[in-house]
């Protein structure tokens, strides 16, 4: 288990919330631009003698709407409540239009958006990306994303961003499992479960283990519960491979779509798209979640601003929002765990019945990003030689 800051930090805020509920190339790349930081907030009242303080933000504001554009990338709108999150943007910041591309995509589309739209200022131009924490560090490394330090910086963990500010950590969540229990009602509580026959094809991934990032962590988080470590990935492998030739896994792309219809069954997902996958059903069907057993691994998901953003004010502004305690409760409504959340539950500024809504996950794991490196390496170059399966 690593032993740095965030997981302290992230485990600590289980042990809170356990005892308060008893509960996602080519070219050269540029030179990367100056460092940006908002202007410092103050919560000091001005004096009566003085005129009222300006909006620190006013400036950037004004910039963001007079782009009038920004351009996200591969976030589907029950993914994290992010419907919510785009629609209060809009309203908060009018004349700024968010032009979505590719709600599906996987972490790896978003990179290859990037590079694939270097020297193009149009609509297809991402702005902003959203993508799985190992991607941070290598798209750094590579040119493609621009530092930016939102206001509240101080108060995401440092283990939890870049320190030049390229890319910051925003939400977590564990991995679960989705089941319609109108066509599969034996409920699997656990990793090993799904190699039973009787889930003989019902069982599907988020993605494609070769790109997308929540498809490799599922396959981490098989490693973990069959005799792998965060150092070991491989069992991993070998758990999928059993799965496939056992006939149970589906080779498709599993949404909360394909789970209604009774396509796939059981989805391996992030706790917060399954739960909120039971809200948009309504009872048809008749669906539930399970955190497994053993094996619970805890993602996080950090945001960028491209380099070649065609919209930067809109892109800072975006982040400014996302950081605020305004979006990041919004993440709670989506079941998330947002990155600042110790420092708005030491403020009490989170109402009660967010809290209440996210599932125990006592014991859950967080993977240095040397670890995750390697393990994304592992499984992105042997997935086809040791499982066989082209997810699609």
């Amino acid at each position: 288990m690593r032993t740095n800051k965030l997981a302290y930090y992230l485990l600590s805020m289980f042990v809170i919330a356990a005892t308060l509920l008893s509960a996602c190339g080519g070219g050269t790349a540029p030179e990367a631009p100056a460092m940006t930081e908002a202007p410092a907030m103050t919560d000091a009242p001005a004096a009566a003698t003085e005129a009222p303080a300006a909006d620190p933000m006013a400036e950037l504001v004004a910039a963001a709407q007079a782009e009038g554009m920004l351009t996200t990338i591969a976030l589907p709108h029950d993914w994290c409540n992010y419907g919510g999150v785009i629609e209060a943007f809009k309203a908060k910041y009018p004349g700024i239009e968010v032009n979505e591309l590719n709600p599906d995509a996987g972490s790896a589309d978003e990179i290859e958006a990037i590079k694939a739209n270097k020297d193009n200022k149009g609509p297809q131009a991402p702005d902003v990306i959203d993508v799985g924490f190992a991607f941070g560090s290598s798209s750094k490394a590579e040119g493609l994303i621009q530092p930016y330090k939102v206001s509240t910086w101080d108060s995401i963990p440092d283990d939890a961003k870049d320190p030049e500010g390229y890319w910051y950590g925003d939400y977590y969540g564990v991995l679960a499992f989705l089941v319609n229990t109108d066509v599969q009602p034996d409920v699997p509580q656990d990793w090993a479960d799904l190699l039973d026959p009787k889930y003989k094809g019902q069982v599907a991934l988020s993605g494609d283990p070769r790109a997308s990032n929540q498809a490799i962590q599922s396959v981490f988080a098989a490693a973990l519960a069959n005799g792998g470590s965060l150092d070991n990935a491989q069992p991993g492998l070998d758990y999928f491979a059993q799965m496939n030739a056992a006939g149970n896994l589906i080779p498709l792309i599993a949404n909360n779509g394909l789970v209604a219809t009774g396509e796939i069954p059981i989805r391996i997902t992030w706790d917060y798209n399954a739960l909120a996958a039971i809200d948009t059903f309504e009872g048809n069907p008749n669906a539930t979640v399970v955190v497994p057993a053993t094996g619970r691994f805890a993602g996080v998901y950090v945001q960028a601003i491209s380099a070649y953003a065609p919209h930067p004010n809109a892109a800072k502004l975006w982040m400014e929002f996302l950081y605020s305690d305004e979006g990041q409760t919004l993440w709670m409504e989506g079941y998330c765990h947002p990155i600042r959340e110790a420092d708005m539950r030491e403020r009490g500024v989170i109402p009660q019945e967010l809290l209440d809504k996210l599932p125990d996950v006592t014991g859950a794991v967080f993977p240095t990003l040397d670890q995750l490196n390697a393990a994304k390496d592992l499984i992105t170059a042997n997935w086809d030689a040791a499982v066989g399966a082209d997810v699609k």
